[in-house]
């Protein structure tokens, strides 16, 4: 509670400061990205943030199901003036949870544009409620966030070491960047060493420099850990049912960090423990 009440009191004092929004998009399977963001969330819960995580897929491995988030109950609907925001998110457990934007997947279905606004609209007024927003999200066929205003978020790329995901995280970057213009990504690695998430990262920052002019900045790693599989199969996050494991205190590490970040006026690339900058 004390995290919590110094979080409120920071933020009152930092003129135009606002909850930190959190767009996090994947080179993995739906269901590691999945698993990922979750363990994240319950581990920055724990760390005293208020967290939103909010389900921009709407797909059977989205984070909506795999928290048994209402599809009936969306911030769309709210929007429409069908339910009420209190009906739309669902609380997991203290400090964390959870919402959907729609029933269905926004990147294959045309808002139209005055739906487009109201959600948007709830979407800041419910983002308001958190310290931090997770948002499980996806780029459409036009390179298009399934909201206008994630554009303005803090972009995370979850990727692993293999050629398969390199490719397809420097395609997001490629694609994002085309649409938005010149902005930065923060970079965290699945499946991998600490050692071998910061290879992957300096070669992914070389090539995004020298062909985009898109600068990365290294979030951090998760190691291979089959806990994690364990801890899903109890429905549990794996910081709590195996607080010791190696993927339990990468959690704890990153949570700790993107508080840190939360707390700031500071984007991605002030990310704390960043280790020599790649002089390219």
């Amino acid at each position: 509670m004390a995290s919590f009440d110094q979080a409120e009191g920071l933020r009152r004092m930092l003129e135009g400061s606002k909850p930190r929004v959190l767009t996090f998009l994947s080179a993995l399977r739906e269901e590691e990205k999945s698993e990922m963001l979750i363990n994240l969330g319950a581990s920055l819960a724990r760390q005293g943030q208020q967290v939103l995580m909010v389900d921009g897929r709407s797909s059977q491995n989205s984070i909506g199901a795999w928290l048994d988030a209402d599809i009936e109950r969306t911030l769309l609907d709210v929007a429409r003036q069908q339910r009420t925001m209190e009906d739309a998110i669902k609380v997991i457990s203290a400090g964390l949870s959870v919402t959907m934007l729609s029933k269905y997947s926004l990147a294959s279905t045309s808002l139209p544009a005055e739906n487009a606004r109201r959600l948007s609209r709830v979407f800041d007024v419910a983002v308001k409620r958190s310290d931090l927003v997770i948002v499980d999200a996806e780029i459409d066929v036009c390179d298009a966030f399934p909201l206008a205003s994630l554009d303005d978020s803090d972009v995370v790329v979850q990727m692993s070491g293999s050629a398969i995901s390199i490719k397809t995280a420097y395609g997001l970057i490629k694609r994002v960047n085309s649409r938005v213009g010149r902005r930065s990504y923060g970079i965290l690695v699945s499946g991998a060493t600490e050692k071998e998430a910061r290879l992957v990262y300096a070669n992914m920052a070389q090539v995004a420099s020298r062909y985009l002019a898109v600068p990365l900045h290294f979030v951090g790693f998760v190691p291979e850990d089959d806990h994690m599989k364990k801890a899903a199969h109890l429905g549990r996050s794996v910081i709590d049912a195996f607080p010791l494991a190696g993927a339990s205190l990468a959690f704890s590490r990153l949570a700790e960090q993107f508080s840190q970040v939360a707390r700031s006026t500071f984007g991605l690339e002030k990310f704390p423990d960043l280790g020599a900058r790649l002089e390219i």
